[in-house]
């Protein structure tokens, strides 16, 4: 039988509950367990790939082109796995489902309601994925951790939370713990302790006893003994059982600070973990991802040396709408002995008309890129401060700034190369429809009427161009591989009419997709580093194991004696994230894609 642990929230959300379960899976993960995670999302929305990330945060992108929250990816990085869009549970997924067996009649004339049918479509859902295995031993997993966003009270939370309240019974006590994260607020120095008894209250009259209540501070002070022993009494819970988090140098000492409370011992004597058959490569396995975690968390303390990168971005007001982006810089940083110093520049600040409406706004984005170490533009869709993002490209490809483009800025570069070498007026369609020279282009294949799903998404191969493994350092970074894969989104490309021109004129595309058509991966070759990739390969960055593009650009970013030595190493020690059965061809991967929304009943 699965273990479950069912994280919950109370007071606000937003307070680090997908941390504190991504902490707990890695904990148990170092014990040799194999373990994977499931988020329930209770808005009505199927996906979040609609969803503004100005007001939701990042769009995460799975290997099989599901588009979920920024959790999913927290889960991916702190447990090593590769997840599916069925990880992500959504109400409007579940309501569809159900709605969809109505319609076929498969509930034999009875009245649809929310007791029992979507409760029991929400804990067969959680059951079933729970079975799917999520790494490179491709066996089932040995604990599921279940993350129920927003927090307890919420209408929306009301058929999840009465679903996890017969889940418990249906599997069993020993093969159910709860995890509560409560906010404790600190006022003057004072650790308030109400709003936690009453959330802990409103969860046992909805039928769930919390195991653990995890306590998060707002700031740097631990939990006192005394609200410990405060909220042990009033929460009906032993002092063993209440647990701080309180903010720390950095999240990946969260699993640290949880594993020096005693969690581990405690979820092993509740969940009977013992009574689990872990192979002794596993638990070796486990011990050695524990101790490369601590060692990285010690020594990221320890670093005084500085990288600084200037992120150009379109929502840097919300800085969440960049998450993966910033892990990928983090895990980099790691992995070169440098202290991460990261610029945001809103990218219109970059532009002419800037100065006369906020000259301060102007003249601080500009001193920013003058001073930067690195350059890179993200992702993003629409008009607004792409031509900042052109001047940022500009300036990297000119003055010689090593740079990263990703999906957006891929684009963006072609564009910039168009106009200022080719000296073409060049636009994306995306901006303007009626553009002279369109260098970037609509994709045939994607729906101009449906937004929601419908774009080139999910893990997609790159095959890098002969001759490429003597000086490309994108393909070195990939351990010199012929062929990557990486997660893609996105609904344009560069105008296969203009490929041939802008090749002659000095712009190599190093990497293309497998039939040569569409261009993935551009890379000059007189610029200590300039690349760009249409794909996002900070989805499947690792702390332990960094995206290569990105760990490029920060070693470039400190002297190129770094940048050197990666390469070298990447050559030696670079492997891919995913598991083997994920990396197929675009063909293959359109026929399993079929296949699956065929036996899903066309969900």
């Amino acid at each position: 039988m699965t273990k479950y642990i069912l994280v919950s929230g109370g007071v606000v959300s937003g307070i680090g509950k997908g941390v504190i379960a991504s902490s707990t899976g890695l904990l148990l993960k170092t014990t040799g367990l194999k373990v994977t995670s499931i988020k329930i999302d209770p808005y009505m929305n199927i996906d979040a790939g609609l969803m503004r990330p100005t007001e939701h945060g990042e769009v995460y992108v799975l290997n099989d082109g599901g588009e979920v929250d920024l959790d999913l990816g927290n889960y991916e990085r702190y447990l090593d796995v590769t997840l599916s869009k069925d990880n992500n549970i959504t109400t409007g997924k579940i309501y569809t489902q159900v709605i969809e067996r109505e319609r076929k009649g498969e509930y034999l004339g009875k009245t649809v309601q929310i007791v029992p049918h979507l409760v029991n479509a929400i804990q067969d859902w959680i059951e079933r994925v729970s079975k799917i295995p999520v790494d490179n031993t491709g066996e089932e997993p040995d604990v599921c951790i279940v993350e129920l966003g927003g927090t307890v009270g919420d209408i929306e939370s009301a058929p999840f939370i009465e679903a996890m309240r017969q889940f418990q019974f249906r599997v069993g006590h020993e093969n159910f713990a709860l995890i509560h994260v409560s906010l404790v607020p600190d006022m003057h120095g004072e650790q308030k302790t109400k709003p936690t008894q009453t959330t802990v209250h409103a969860l046992r009259g909805l039928g769930l006893l919390p195991d653990l209540i995890a306590c998060r501070l707002l700031v740097p002070q631990p939990l006192s003994s005394a609200t410990k022993d405060k909220i042990s009494m009033f929460c009906h819970v032993s002092s063993e059982q209440v647990f701080g988090v309180h903010d720390v140098s950095s999240v990946y000492h969260v699993p640290l600070l949880l594993q020096s409370q005693g969690i581990v011992p405690y979820l092993r004597k509740r969940l009977n973990l013992d009574s689990l058959n872990i192979p002794k490569e596993m638990i070796d396995k486990g011990i050695s991802l524990g101790n490369r975690w601590k060692d990285m968390t010690i020594s990221q303390d320890r670093l005084f040396d500085k990288v600084n990168i200037v992120l150009v971005g379109k929502y840097t007001d919300f800085k969440d709408s960049y998450t993966s982006v910033v892990k990928a810089l983090e895990h980099s940083a790691f992995r070169v002995q440098r202290k991460l110093i990261l610029q945001w520049v809103e990218s219109s600040d970059l532009e002419p008309d800037k100065q006369e409406s906020n000259p301060a706004k102007y003249h601080d984005a500009w001193r920013a890129l003058v001073g930067a170490g690195g350059i890179l533009v993200p992702g993003g869709f629409g008009k607004r401060g792409t031509e900042g993002m052109i001047l940022a490209i500009k300036r990297a490809r000119e003055q010689k700034i090593p740079f990263l483009g990703i999906c957006l800025g891929f684009q963006l570069a072609v564009i910039e190369w168009t106009r200022n070498v080719l000296q073409l007026p060049a636009q994306s369609t995306e901006f303007d429809e009626n553009t002279p020279n369109p260098v970037i282009i609509f994709m045939p294949e994607i729906s101009r009427t449906h937004m929601g799903g419908t774009m080139r998404l999910g893990l997609r191969p790159t095959v890098f161009e002969p001759g490429t493994e003597s000086w490309s350092k994108a393909r070195r970074l990939y351990g010199g591989a012929a062929k990557i894969w990486e997660r893609h989104r996105h609904r344009y490309e560069v105008n296969p009419e203009y490929v041939e021109k802008l090749v002659a004129s000095g712009l190599p595309f190093v990497g293309k997709d497998e039939k040569g058509e569409r261009m993935q991966v551009l890379e000059l070759k007189n610029h200590p580093f300039f690349i760009a990739l249409q794909a996002h390969p900070e989805f499947c960055t690792r702390p332990l194991n960094p995206s290569p593009p990105f760990l490029g650009l920060v070693a470039a970013a400190c002297v190129p004696s770094i940048l050197e030595e990666q390469l070298e190493s990447q050559v030696r020690t670079f492997r891919p994230p995913h598991p083997e059965g994920a990396m197929v061809s675009e063909d293959e991967l359109r026929s399993n894609t079929q296949e699956h929304v065929l036996g899903a009943g066309g969900l």
